[in-house]
């Protein structure tokens, strides 16, 4: 649903044509080392033009500003919003230096009231319409607005839905997402490192994992009308790295709405289930969900229910973020805790 805004106020509008003249560039100053040339990537199908690095960047997902504080730019940062969990382990202290703007989508008054000078977001969504703002929007005040590749390449956002993907997406999206990011900040060495560390991740957590035999089921939200995984998201690259069978493999929806008779005759071997802290949806965290599962008729007699093979996992390990790869570690884990790797 669109978010209802109020009118832009005199204020915003003056910010607006400073933002034209360079109004973000307050803040603290670049890492010495750091390029300070222009940078220009090809985004989504628009052209993103960074004339000098971020020095006052807001980040609208969770997704995105966690690969910013993974590259130590927290004192580049003058807003994050948008956030299904706590943060990722190991970042709190970074991510204590950042105003949070709002929990989920705030206003385009808001984000500007921040005074970006860069602004990125995890999702089309996001930013487009209906979202915090469209691009064209940030664009036309000078301000450059970057969507995460992994949202768009391959993928069809013009339905009601989460999209849909024509291919399955892969874990060098989310890769090019932080090498993009680096290079807009002039940290390109930081960016080799995450990449490099992240790769090390998967080979250590795939390491003579066999599941060719076993069948996963995604459940993100949602009790009524359960937002269940289809083939091709961040999903479908943590079931690919064990060879295993998401059973919804057959729809190319990202998350869509299926009820439990159906989800009950596919009888998954293990459930994967959000472990959500935010309250926008009905049975948002684990414990809702699994409540639910063991107390519904048509779901208390499923095999993984009666044999309580719950994988939990966090919101961002369910989206393309580098949290997938926290995702991936955390379900071979259980894979192997309930003896179904080969």
């Amino acid at each position: 649903m669109p978010i209802a805004r109020p009118t832009r106020s005199a204020a915003l509008l003056l910010c607006g044509a400073i933002l034209l003249t360079g109004c973000g560039g307050a803040g603290s100053p670049a890492d010495g080392k750091d390029s300070a040339a222009a940078v220009t990537l090809d985004n989504c199908g628009h052209t993103v033009r960074v004339e000098s690095p971020p020095k006052r960047a807001v980040s609208l997902n969770q997704g995105t500003t966690e690969i910013m504080l993974s590259l130590g730019l927290a004192d580049r940062m003058a807003g994050t919003a948008t956030w299904t969990d706590p943060v990722m382990k190991g970042l709190e202290k970074a991510d204590a230096k950042v105003r949070r703007i709002a929990d989920n989508n705030p206003s385009f008054e808001r984000v500007l009231d921040a005074d970006p000078d860069f602004v990125a977001a995890s999702f089309v969504s996001t930013l487009g319409k209906g979202g915090v703002a469209t691009r064209e929007q940030f664009e036309k005040l000078g301000v450059p607005a970057y969507v995460s590749p992994s949202d768009c390449a391959g993928k069809d956002n013009t339905g009601d839905g989460d999209g849909a993907r024509e291919k399955p997406l892969g874990i060098g999206a989310i890769y090019g997402e932080i090498h993009d990011l680096a290079e807009v900040f002039g940290v390109q060495e930081r960016g080799d490192k995450l990449v490099a560390e992240l790769k090390q991740r998967m080979r250590k957590a795939t390491a003579g994992i066999d599941a060719s035999d076993v069948s996963l089921l995604y459940w993100f939200a949602n009790s009524e009308s359960p937002y269940m995984a289809g083939c091709c998201g961040a999903p479908g690259i943590i079931t690919r790295a064990f060879g295993a069978k998401n059973v919804f493999d057959d729809t190319h929806e990202e998350w869509p709405q299926i009820n439990w008779e159906t989800v009950a005759d596919r009888d998954p071997d293990v459930l994967v289930i959000g472990d959500l802290t935010r309250k926008s949806q009905t049975a948002e965290s684990a414990r809702k969900k699994i409540e639910f599962l063991e107390s519904d008729p048509v779901t208390k007699n499923m095999t993984a229910v009666r044999k309580k093979r719950y994988v939990l996992l966090s919101g961002q390990a369910m989206n393309p973020t580098i949290r997938t790869v926290e995702g991936v570690e955390q379900v071979a884990a259980a894979l192997r805790e309930f003896g179904l790797t080969g």
